[in-house]
């Protein structure tokens, strides 16, 4: 494993931190590494839920026949594709 060389500075109010610590003491860790801990575990499970989902054998049969499916006109999208969005309508360098 390497050396950590990259920090995160947080700001939060003194009842935030009274919390943190009080947990990091707690479960016997240091303060960093228990903030460090608990935030890599939610940002894995905020991103297992766009990357890994689980269906028996049914779902994922129609799961799979949705996918071979031919593509399909869908009412309104192309247009919907084509107007501008509030990025797009953003100054440059605002």
């Amino acid at each position: 494993m390497t050396g950590k060389a990259e920090r995160l500075h947080l700001r939060l109010d003194p009842q935030q931190k009274a919390l943190l610590e009080a947990a990091s003491a707690a479960a016997g860790s240091s303060l960093s590494m228990f903030v460090l801990t608990a935030a890599t575990e939610a940002a894995a499970d905020v991103l297992a839920d766009r990357r890994v989902f689980l269906l028996d054998e049914a779902g994922w049969r129609v799961f799979d026949e949705t996918l071979a499916a031919p593509a399909k006109d869908v009412a309104g999208l192309q247009e919907l594709m084509r107007t501008p969005t509030l990025l797009d309508e953003a100054e440059p360098g605002a």
